[in-house]
């Protein structure tokens, strides 16, 4: 899979931007507010249709505009990425997001419109056409952050190749807010607890599909090679009509869902070789230094790559937005292992880490952004 071109217009700072890819890896080299982290924001919304950062999409329109586009295109070489591609082998397809802050010259429109070679598709047709992994800064704090970090962590990837898994993802989390509102309501004595019965049996049914593939997908993690024996626990909260039946008494005095895949967790652990007992594996998060947490990050996204890859024969386009400067030499090197074979798009600040990289990637190019990109 290959990103070949990528067009702007009114998105965040940049007025109108093209950039075209020519070598399979490119290095975006700016200052602060030169613009990078929203082209690689860009190229992630082509592919799943979701901003990493944005809260409100109208923050990705740029001030006084009435809309944005992003628009990119991809060669393919026939996998199996996102469902049914729109080409044939080895065919161009052009990506089109149109951001929008609800209307456009006086008149009401979607805040975001998804198109495939000028036709328009809903969302779920459109994701994962183009295939990305993202690697930031943020994603340092994978492993000892918030629990929502890590299940976003299973969501993206799994909603990008799996339609399936993203219908269920989606209905699974309107059904539960309508569900804790009621349940508020039933505590009140608004409702009749029969109201539940719906919802119950809806986040049931989408739950028990996400948990078994986040199994899956954490499963395909024993397969890949890493130089450092890490693991991974699948931290379920396990959804059945018996544990349903166990807290609906317990959900209606909390006023809110206590069990399902919002509640799940992963642990990374560690094979450590003791004396008294031989080999460990100890759990990173808590046990883990600094420099053991950032190696588990990396082997994180390099099985997410790998995942990518095997269940698509595609290899999805990888964005490094400025994480080279975080890590140590060492560290650097085994991101850099990952450039091989996969298109790259890497953004830095610092001109030497750029020609650092360019002079050890001999099919690589240095383009340089200012603040007026």
């Amino acid at each position: 899979m290959q990103l070949n071109q990528l067009s702007l217009a009114h998105f965040r700072n940049y007025n109108t931007k093209t950039i075209k890819f020519k070598q399979p890896t490119t290095i975006l080299v700016g200052p602060n507010a030169a613009g990078k982290t929203s082209i690689i924001e860009a190229i992630h919304l082509l592919a799943s249709g979701d901003s990493f950062r944005a809260t409100k999409i109208e923050q990705m329109i740029e001030f006084e505009a009435q809309l944005a586009r992003i628009k990119g295109k991809v060669q393919t070489n026939g996998g199996t990425s996102g469902g049914t591609s729109e080409g044939t082998n080895d065919d161009e397809i052009d990506l089109e997001v149109i951001l929008t802050r609800g209307e456009v010259q006086g008149k009401r429109v979607q805040k975001r419109i998804f198109s495939i070679n000028d036709t328009r598709r809903a969302k779920r047709k459109f994701v994962g056409q183009l295939l990305t992994v993202v690697f930031r800064p943020e994603d340092m704090r994978l492993i000892e952050g918030s629990k929502r970090r890590r299940r976003d962590f299973m969501d993206v990837p799994l909603s990008l190749i799996n339609r399936e898994y993203l219908r269920a993802i989606n209905t699974y989390n309107k059904a539960l807010l309508r569900r804790n509102r009621l349940l508020t309501q039933i505590r009140e004595g608004e409702m009749s607890r029969s109201a539940l019965t719906f919802w119950t049996l809806t986040v049931l049914k989408h739950g028990q599909i996400i948990q078994e593939k986040r199994q899956q997908f954490l499963e395909f993690f024993k397969s890949v090679d890493f130089p450092v024996p890490f693991s991974v626990e699948y931290d379920a909260s396990f959804m059945t009509q018996e544990r349903m039946e166990k807290y609906a008494d317990r959900e209606i005095v909390a006023g809110h869902t206590l069990i399902g895949p919002h509640k799940d967790d992963l642990i990374i652990k560690l094979a450590v070789e003791t004396e008294a007992s031989g080999e460990e594996r100890r759990d990173i998060a808590l046990y883990g230094s600094r420099g053991q947490q950032r190696m588990g990050v990396l082997w994180l996204k390099t099985c997410e790559l790998a995942f990518l890859e095997h269940e698509t024969q595609e290899k999805p386009v990888l964005l490094l937005d400025d994480v080279l400067s975080e890590l140590d030499d060492n560290h650097q090197q085994l991101v850099l292992n990952l450039l091989d074979g996969n298109q790259t798009i890497i953004t830095t600040a610092s001109l030497e880490i750029a020609q650092e990289i360019h002079q050890h990637q001999s099919t690589s190019v240095i383009i340089k952004l200012n603040e007026n990109s």
